[in-house]
């Protein structure tokens, strides 16, 4: 009963629209019931304290969104996994202090998608911290589910933060050129790429960078294109472990875990990113290191392991001590 009822909640209360985000779909919805949860989780890498801060979540039509699938696989890989083919997705971040620096990983949507996301102050608050007290902002790539919580209206939220960016990612969003050549669906991403970056760029506050350089000490920027032209994974790494920041490698663990060629509708280059994700799950699971996703469950910190001709997923085990598992 409560199954059906909340589909059909969802049925009635989601719209499609391609405006922005990387996955974000638009909800004409009246305000819903918000579960005060506590948006906030804390483990340790090394020395190094890693919160996940969830920007709230938002229900996805999985089976209008995913692409390169086969009839009925979306809804066969959701049911396997206790879900509905509507299912809530996170939208989270991470924060960590390295080198006397508070750094952010993305910044969540702020006002852009309704009421059940735009938390992340909020749990930042929570956690004991301000937005003044950021100092870096390091954005995975300028889709506005991740860099729509930059600006509140025309107020930078994080105003003493530096934004870090890949080089591809500034200039393919940010060029006037590329706005003027693309198609009327593609120009609404430019056009708030451009309200939640540009502020910052003219306030001096953007950093654009190559890859194979560290930003900090302990944190280096990979290249993972497709998604987006210049979509970065950060590596953190601390006494012998290591965590990957993988913004949106992946947007549903039920069905991209199980089959990593299936791609989406926001991704730029979808066979771009299908062979970025599939490389990125063999190289963690090879490896063996912690990974966190902007997209997965919260807190979307955990490991996979090899499954047959998918990846099986292994969330972080509850911790009290900061020990993860």
């Amino acid at each position: 009963m409560y199954y059906n009822s909340k589909k059909l909640l969802f049925q009635n209360l989601l719209t499609l629209a391609l405006l922005s985000g990387s996955f974000m779909t638009s909800l004409a919805q009246p305000t819903p019931k918000l579960l005060k949860q506590p948006g906030y989780y804390h483990m340790q890498i090394g020395d190094i304290d890693i919160i996940a801060l969830s920007d709230g979540t938002i229900p996805q039509d999985l089976p209008k969104l995913l692409t390169n699938t086969k009839p009925g696989q979306v809804e066969k890989l959701t049911g396997l996994n206790f879900q509905e083919p509507i299912v809530e997705a996170s939208v989270n971040a991470y924060l960590f202090e390295v080198a006397g620096k508070l750094i952010l990983v993305d910044a969540g949507t702020s006002e852009l998608y309704g009421p059940s996301l735009g938390h992340l102050p909020a749990s930042l608050a929570k956690a004991g911290y301000k937005p003044e007290d950021v100092d870096a902002v390091l954005i995975t790539h300028i889709h506005t589910d991740h860099t729509g919580g930059l600006m509140d209206g025309d107020r930078r939220v994080f105003p003493n933060a530096i934004v870090y960016v890949s080089k591809q990612e500034y200039d393919f969003w940010l060029t006037p050129e590329n706005y003027i050549k693309a198609s009327k669906e593609m120009k609404p991403y430019f056009q708030q790429a451009t309200l939640k970056m540009m502020p910052y760029v003219k306030a001096g506050k953007v950093k654009t960078f190559a890859y194979g350089n560290e930003i900090f000490p302990g944190i280096l920027p990979v290249a993972s294109p497709g998604h987006t032209p210049g979509h970065s994974f950060y590596q953190v790494s601390s006494k012998g472990e290591k965590i990957m920041f993988w913004g949106d490698i992946l947007h549903s663990a039920a069905v991209q875990f199980s089959d990593p060629d299936v791609t989406i509708v926001y991704d730029v280059d979808p066979k771009g990113a299908a062979k970025a994700r599939k490389q990125a799950f063999s190289e963690a699971a090879k490896g063996k290191y912690w990974i966190a996703a902007d997209h997965l469950s919260f807190p979307g910190i955990g490991h996979i392991r090899p499954n047959g001709k998918g990846y099986s997923w292994f969330p972080v085990n509850y911790t009290s001590t900061g020990v993860g598992q």
